[in-house]
């Protein structure tokens, strides 16, 4: 379970997928995670709502594309989907404080999957070890095609959701975030300096549950995005 995944053809060619040509130019860049930011989703887990954003990092090779069909490793023990609303930065940002715009450094909007090997995790967070081996493998994070923040206001109320075989299995609007989006990128900033084609995902509301092989998948972000996907394993 512990063994690496490498050489994941679908990560090998990855860029920002948008019919916005200035989005398509941004390099991929560090993915900032929030972790726990739906009380929710916390207590499924049995993990306790935090005081303060949970963050981790994926790295750039954990980006696919979310298109047809969404790939996860066999053998690994579960692994499980997590739905998020993801923030594409187009400007560096460090250091921010609460005057400091942020509005006019986000260049899109779109739908992303924190895959995430959930025996794994468990068993590297018994041993107080990082979770980075499963979080950050390649592939670990597909992403939908970016399109235009509609709105600084939309971000405080953007729904999104996520169906398997036809069933709704995780839904929400960003109004029950702990951390609003904003308040995330400033606080993201004041640890790590983000970077031009760097990504953010706000983190994921309660209904995480194992993915299978030819499980269909069905997300949508408020009236934006609409993917339809399917579920196929490699490696084992």
């Amino acid at each position: 379970m512990s063994q690496p995944i490498t050489n994941y053809q679908p990560i090998m060619n990855y860029q920002h997928q948008s019919d916005i040509d200035s989005i398509k130019r941004l390099p991929a860049g560090k993915v900032v995670c929030i972790g726990r930011n739906y009380a929710a989703h916390a207590k499924e887990l049995g993990n306790p709502v935090p005081k303060q954003p949970v963050i981790f990092i994926k790295p750039s090779t954990s980006l696919c594309h979310w298109n047809e069909k969404v790939y996860i490793p066999a053998g690994l023990g579960e692994c499980h989907h997590e739905v998020e609303l993801a923030i594409l930065i187009k400007e560096r940002l460090t250091n921010l404080d609460e005057t400091d715009d942020v509005v006019s450094a986000i260049a899109g909007v779109s739908l992303a999957l924190d895959l995430t090997l959930r025996d794994l995790q468990q068993t590297l967070k018994s041993q107080g070890h990082p979770w980075e081996m499963a979080k950050a493998f390649d592939g670990a994070c597909p992403v939908a095609n970016w399109v235009e923040l509609p709105s600084a206001k939309w971000l405080e109320q953007a729904e999104f959701s996520l169906s398997i075989n036809g069933e709704l299995r995780q839904s929400t609007t960003a109004q029950l975030m702990l951390w609003p989006v904003i308040e995330l990128i400033r606080y993201i900033s004041q640890t790590f300096t983000l970077q031009p084609g760097d990504m953010v995902l706000t983190g994921t509301p309660e209904g995480v549950a194992a993915l299978q092989p030819g499980d269909k998948l069905q997300a949508s972000l408020s009236d934006l995005l609409t993917i339809t996907s399917k579920v196929e394993s490699y490696g084992g």
